[in-house]
């Protein structure tokens, strides 16, 4: 039907398509709201199960019933709300295909347009919601009711001296940062860039999770952290594909199977976090029969319905989908789709979606309950209470073979990326090609010494001694990096993994872009390499990051990942085989190497010889028993150092040698080649200019 026109302005639209697309707005509405409601229901009924709604016991301040219902409330629709913004950035930077020949001539890919304006309203009811999170958390702590005269400044004056309002606080800045650039944003680049915002934004609150103060404060911090965000990711990007799947058109078929595939990654690992975070609330197996162990029992159940429904999706109704087409942008009916296999996807989909909300609810009520194994330890250690666990005992030459203390995040880490190096050989060897065996091993190597130094003996009395901090600090920053960076890890991932041909960003697109950024060529320049990995140590130990980091679990995993990863640029830009920014030529190499390992004997010598202890009062406060002087530990940390930084510098060194022999007899060799095709044309010609100049000097002469 034509569009009516009338004083230069487009009347009402009619038509089949447009009663579709209103009806579609309304199924999505409902399905919004359905999810909401049930996980708001969840979580009310597990909180009244619980108790956790409950009044204080004991005559304890509380902020009463409005703050104690509405806070697990408020939580749930901030977590619906962030997952889908999580989701629709996810599918907006990776899955989404670009224009179609028939859409080659719109302005912009109105898929991808549309997944961003999912982003915007999710993130921005996800910043309001954490708004008003951070003023209930503040009240309910308090025991303030928000009708209280004094409410307003206490929270301004409490807002960022309390961790939990801190965080909270961070994370719904970020949001709205988040909602307010998804607005304009148009490429996948910023797309993708949103997408890790958005990430960072729920990690620093499962990095302040309540689990914090436990026994197994990392373990419980770590689990916490990873389940929030493979649940985010797993719930948005099926709220997303549910929501987008009209807009999507006959690209759901592609993007639901590469959903697919991230969330059996999200499956696995909510599943590992899961039992993580279970094993260090719940004592024996006995307790799985109190309120919480029924609640965990129900997101067993949920885990597992979750689990079957996608492995139908992958057998069963995405080939459906890729037999039948997507969805058909003239469809009619609210939701409707391009066929009854396309509607049996959107229903189970959806299906899905109503059984994670439950899950949601329940997760939001067991945050807010007792468990059976209390989070807090009585009367605590100095130690316990700063790093989380007890002082170990002095060590011994044995200690470097027994002590092992597992620490799941840098264990996981890094036999991930053992397993994933493997696969990506072993698939080059199927293709028939070949993959030098010195750089396997080189790869393994690294991890197994970084899993080594995180989990055994300088993981465990690195945390409460400065000169095995220091040891742990050379292996991480200067040994273990070296052997990656030889692993060549780029270049086996170019090779092996797929292009896309869509114009999605998959992990070799967005490899690429890194390799050929201008980023990479800033930071890739020597100098700046070396700069950054010497100052980088000054500013860490002479400030108070280093008590930071000996303190919290998040300046712990931070200086641990600034460690490994300044050391790996810093071997790169020497000994690198990965491509990058033109490289130097290798005599500049070595000068900047030499220059590096002098200001690092500098620093060796400024530890050994100072007489300010770092750290602030971390060590006097652990007061570790067998560490009588802790200024004269720091002095032997320092000796450690400088003896210690010095041999990993001399393989640098070797290495660019060698690097410089084999480059220069390769030159040798391909010119000897090049003399024997063209009978040393090159040689003759020279010796024929010479010749002209000499016959020319002597005609002067003449």
């Amino acid at each position: 039907m034509p569009t009516l026109q009338r004083d230069g302005l487009a009347g009402p639209r009619t038509g089949p398509r447009v009663w579709a697309e209103r009806g579609s707005g309304v199924f999505n509405a409902l399905v919004l709201a359905a999810v909401v409601v049930v996980a708001l229901l969840a979580s009310v009924v597990a909180a009244r199960y619980t108790g956790a709604a409950d009044p204080l016991p004991g005559g304890l301040s509380d902020a009463g019933p409005v703050v104690r219902w509405s806070l697990p409330l408020v939580r749930v629709v901030h977590d619906v709300a962030a997952s889908l913004a999580i989701g629709s950035l996810l599918l907006a930077a990776t899955m989404i295909p670009g224009r179609t020949r028939a859409e080659s001539a719109a302005p912009d890919e109105p898929r991808r347009a549309a997944a961003l304006r999912v982003a915007t309203a999710a993130a921005f009811v996800w910043a309001v919601a954490g708004a008003v999170g951070v003023v209930f958390t503040f009240a309910d702590a308090a025991g303030m009711p928000l009708s209280d005269p004094l409410f307003g400044q206490n929270l301004t004056g409490s807002i960022w001296s309390i961790e939990p309002l801190r965080v909270g606080l961070i994370s719904t800045v970020v949001a709205f940062v988040v909602a307010s650039v998804a607005a304009v944003a148009r490429s996948r680049a910023v797309a993708l860039a949103l997408t890790v915002l958005s990430a960072f934004a729920l990690l620093v609150l499962g990095l302040a999770g309540h689990a914090g103060g436990s026994a197994d404060h990392e373990t419980a911090v770590n689990a916490i952290a990873a389940h929030l965000l493979s649940a985010a990711v797993w719930v948005g990007g099926l709220l997303a594909l549910v929501v987008l799947r009209r807009p999507l058109g006959d690209a759901l078929g592609v993007v639901a199977r590469r959903y697919s595939r991230v969330a059996l990654w999200c499956f696995v690992t909510l599943g590992v976090s899961g039992v993580m975070s279970a094993t260090t609330r719940l004592g024996s197996w006995s307790d799985l029969a109190t309120p919480y162990g029924v609640l965990v029992l129900v997101k067993v159940l949920a885990f597992v319905a979750l689990g079957v429904a996608g492995a139908w999706h992958r057998r069963i109704t995405l080939d459906r989908i890729d037999a039948t087409g997507a969805t058909s942008s003239g469809a009619t009916g609210s939701g409707s789709t391009g066929g009854p296999r396309g509607r049996l996807f959107v229903r189970l989909a959806v299906a899905e979606s109503l059984v994670m909300a439950l899950a949601f609810g329940v997760a939001t009520a067991l945050a807010r309950s007792e468990p059976p194994v209390p989070e807090t330890v009585a009367d605590p250690s100095a130690a316990l209470s700063l790093t989380g666990y007890p002082v170990p005992p002095a060590p011994t030459a044995l200690s470097w073979l027994t002590a092992w203390r597992v620490e799941w995040l840098f264990l996981a880490t890094g036999l991930l990326a053992i397993g994933l190096y493997v696969a990506g050989v072993v698939r080059l060897r199927r293709r028939g090609d070949a993959w030098p065996v010195l750089r396997t091993l080189s790869w393994v190597v690294g991890w197994l010494l970084f899993v080594y130094a995180t989990n055994g003996v300088l993981g465990i009395y690195g945390r409460v001694a400065f000169s095995w901090h220091m040891t742990l600090h050379m292996l991480e920053a200067m040994v273990v990096p070296i052997f990656l960076v030889l692993g060549a890890p780029v270049t086996l991932a170019l090779r092996t993994v797929r292009p896309r041909r869509d114009g999605t960003l998959g992990p070799r697109e967005m490899l690429l872009a890194l390799v050929h950024s201008r980023f990479l060529a800033v930071v890739g320049n020597p100098v700046f390499a070396a700069v950054l990995f010497f100052m980088s140590l000054v500013v860490f130990y002479w400030t108070g990051l280093f008590q930071l980091a000996l303190q919290t679990h998040t300046g712990h995993l931070l200086m641990t990942a600034h460690f490994v990863l300044t050391g790996y640029l810093f071997a790169w830009v020497l000994v690198g085989v990965d491509p990058g920014p033109k490289r130097w030529s290798p005599a500049l190499r070595l000068v900047v190497l030499f220059a590096t390992i002098s200001f690092h004997a500098f620093f060796g010598v400024a530890m050994i010889s100072g007489t300010t202890l770092l750290g602030g009062d971390f060590f006097p406060t652990v007061a570790i028993p067998w560490v009588t002087d802790a200024l004269a530990d720091q002095r032997y940390g320092g000796g450690v150092a400088w003896a210690i930084g010095e041999l990993p510098s001399l393989v640098l060194a070797l290495t660019v040698a060698m690097q410089w022999f084999r480059t220069d007899s390769a030159e040798s060799v391909r010119q000897d080649r090049r003399a024997d095709r063209d009978g040393d044309a090159e040689l003759k010609a020279y010796n024929e200019r010479l010749a002209a100049l000499a016959r020319r000097d002597e005609g002067s002469q003449r």
